[in-house]
């Protein structure tokens, strides 16, 4: 991993992989890399397609279970203020791939602009979110973007319109990319109603799901039986299961908390749990809704 040096890109290596999810979960990583702007991340990018290196793009991790072992190769994070910036012109925000979506919701409420405040309360950076176009049961956020930059494998970048792009429940055509730079189209929206809208979703989160929990947010996919993948799994009597150090959250069935030092395998092993009692019960194979990263 000499290499890296060269670049001139801040690099750690056998960085624990468990500070950088919001599970709490994951070995090391045989190097962690924070490119400083776009170009040394074009750089990192190159040499890892040309040396055939496996590398990871992480934002704030809320997606992901990385294996006990770890992750051999670069795991590149987007946290450069480069990565970060944010612009308003008329209704359109055009923001940094690493930027929070608190962050983009707060300055959205700023300038007047509505739209993205059910995206309230979830631990993502804007190209995580993209990426599974993250939201509510009823929203993705996919249906206010207006443009996305990406880069692919080898380092070049290039701008997809909203014909290009592809957005559907918990997916999108964004996976085999890294996304750059977005632009959302909002609306017009006075600053007290959006704080209204916000806290009403933030009120309804914290009824029903541990937000001060480490967790990965929800485990599971929802079906299209008329079913949420929470009540199926509530239904089989799992609230509360535990493994080692993991349980399955007595709020929100379809959460997996790590309440003590749990290990990747404590949560497998209840995701495993919880598909073999609802394929029983229901005839459903639930699909897992975050990434796991063996």
């Amino acid at each position: 991993m000499h290499w890296l040096k060269e670049l001139k890109a801040k690099a750690r290596f056998k960085e624990p992989l468990s500070a950088h999810t919001t599970l709490g979960i994951g070995g090391l990583a045989e190097a962690w890399v924070e490119p400083g702007n776009f170009g040394q991340l074009a750089a990192v990018v190159r040499h890892c397609f040309k040396e055939k290196i496996p590398s990871l793009i992480i934002g704030k991790g809320s997606n992901l279970l990385f294996s006990d072992k770890g992750f051999k190769g670069v795991v590149i994070s987007l946290s450069s203020p480069d990565f970060s910036k944010i612009q308003v012109k008329g209704t359109r925000i055009s923001c940094g791939a690493g930027l929070s979506l608190n962050r983009l919701i707060r300055q959205a409420q700023k300038k007047g602009l509505g739209g993205v405040e059910f995206l309230a309360g979830i631990p993502s950076t804007v190209a995580g979110a993209l990426i599974m176009n993250a939201g509510s049961p009823n929203e993705g956020i996919g249906s206010l973007i207006r443009s996305v930059t990406v880069m692919d494998k080898r380092g070049r970048s290039r701008l997809l319109t909203k014909k290009q792009l592809k957005f559907s429940y918990r997916n999108s055509n964004l996976d085999k990319y890294i996304v750059l730079e977005t632009v959302f189209g909002l609306s017009k929206r006075s600053p007290k109603r959006i704080r209204e809208n916000i806290d009403v979703y933030l009120a309804q989160k914290r009824k029903t799901q541990d937000l001060g929990a480490k967790s990965a947010g929800c485990v599971f996919k929802n079906p299209d039986n008329g079913l949420t993948a929470a009540e199926m799994i509530e239904a089989c009597g799992l609230k509360g299961s535990r493994r080692g150090g993991a349980q399955i959250s007595k709020r929100h069935a379809n959460y997996i908390i790590n309440r003590n030092k749990a290990s990747a395998r404590d949560v497998l092993y209840l995701m495993r749990l919880a598909q073999r009692r609802v394929k029983q019960k229901f005839g459903i194979c639930l699909k897992p809704e975050i990434k796991i990263i063996r």
